[in-house]
């Protein structure tokens, strides 16, 4: 059988069905034992399991790591039939090439599990594949669907397969399971990514987009307010606070709750989030971002203000009890709110001014505060209170050397006078 022509089985399931990773191998690799994996393809697996196991703080990570490393050992077995240790610099070389143009049965047009449940066992999904063809978000709106003969590796996923893999095979040479790392080993990186000698612009929306997205929210609130009260303290925190979207909903790492809100000994309020890498950090709370609470919290019928140790959940479920535990929930509220702002925006004659907004995303409104912020805060309560590793991540959000560039040859002629 032609691995090229056929897309590959799944290999590991999400992180709760995995069993230790001896008997977890074991059973992968009787499954796949009919594919001829390597003579060492069990080791192979092991290894791999053990390396995953390691992420299980974080169900995303996890998630971005199982990707990277399920997609080269396909790739090993089944097109380059060599176990992993076997694999070097020239290898690795031929697998970015393959991952810019995979083969059209490894590429699915929509996201879906590994596997799925049925009659109380986990079974192969037969729709999984190992890449996914994506579209933008205005694409999808003009009604155009995912081309399998069009796949793109972008340029940030490219980058995800050369930072996790180089990290994998140094786990791997940690674990004496190899002689050397073949990614580290790959000199002309640029052959594959693109640098660029100017700062990327960061993906944001107006203040006049803001202005009139806030105000549809308070007006759906204002009209229902056991819906849209909280969708409107949903676009608070994400714009004052700039939380990441997973900061809000209930996972394995944290179940956010009003008690996360505190006040310090001169009175001072404060968020304390658990975000990327599993890393808690505390965000200030500013005048406006305490009254959207206090407006937020007299809507549930609760106190104004939250007691030491309040367990309520900081985004609760409409229907049902319990916190909301769906990042795909919050997406759909605030594409309702972009939605419906553009909408008003397009009738008032602002048609150019809502274009963007059919483009924006989530993660915008997190850009947004930033960028508003570092105009006038200092930028290292800044990157705290984003929980940005470096300074480097929040100097990309000041312009001030972008816009004096341009206001310099705003009035240059082309016809020089």
């Amino acid at each position: 059988m032609n691995p090229l022509l056929n897309p590959p089985n799944p290999m590991f399931d999400n992180l709760q069905y995995l069993a230790s990773p001896f008997k977890e191998a074991d059973s992968i690799h009787t499954r796949h034992s009919k594919l001829n994996p390597p003579k060492d393809g069990k080791e192979d697996l092991y290894h791999c399991l053990t390396f995953l196991h390691s992420y299980n703080g974080s169900q995303a990570t996890f998630n971005s790591y199982r990707r990277e490393v399920e997609r080269l050992l396909q790739w090993s077995w089944y097109v380059q039939e060599k176990a992993l240790p076997e694999l070097r610099r020239l290898d690795i070389e031929q697998y970015l090439e393959f991952c810019q143009q995979p083969p059209v049965a490894w590429i699915g047009t929509k996201q879906v599990s590994r596997f799925k449940n049925k009659q109380d066992q986990r079974v192969s999904n037969a729709d999984w594949r190992p890449f996914v063809s994506q579209i933008t978000k205005i694409e999808s709106q003009l009604g155009r669907n995912p081309d399998r003969k069009h796949f793109k590796l972008s340029q940030k996923s490219l980058q995800a397969v050369f930072s996790i893999l180089s990290t994998f095979f140094n786990y791997l040479l940690q674990e004496d399971y190899g002689e050397l790392n073949p990614v580290a080993l790959i000199r002309q990186k640029s052959k594959y990514l693109q640098t660029h000698a100017y700062k990327e612009p960061i993906r944001r929306i107006s203040n006049l987009q803001w202005d009139f997205v806030l105000e549809t929210v308070e007006m759906n609130a204002a009209s229902n307010p056991k819906q849209h009260e909280r969708s409107l303290f949903i676009m608070n925190c994400l714009f004052a606070m700039y939380l990441r979207i997973s900061e809000l909903v209930a996972d394995e790492r944290s179940t956010p709750c009003m008690g996360d809100f505190r006040a310090d000994a001169d009175n001072n309020w404060w968020l304390q989030v658990t975000g990327k890498g599993n890393k808690v950090r505390m965000i200030t709370v500013s005048d406006d971002m305490l009254m959207a609470l206090k407006r937020y919290r007299n809507s549930l019928g609760l106190s104004a203000m939250p007691h030491i140790g309040e367990s309520t959940p900081l985004i609760p479920k409409i229907k049902g009890t319990g916190p909301v535990t769906s990042t795909r929930q919050i997406r759909f509220i605030v594409q309702d709110c972009f939605d419906q702002a553009h909408q008003r925006m397009q009738e008032q004659g602002l048609r150019e001014e809502a274009l963007e907004l059919k483009a924006a995303t989530v993660h915008w409104l997190r850009h947004t505060g930033i960028s508003e912020d570092v105009k006038h805060r200092p930028k290292e309560h800044v990157r705290d209170d984003a929980g940005h590793a470096s300074m480097a991540t929040t100097d990309r959000y000041i312009d001030t050397e972008m816009r004096e560039r341009h206001a310099s040859a705003k009035h240059k002629k082309i016809k020089p006078e």
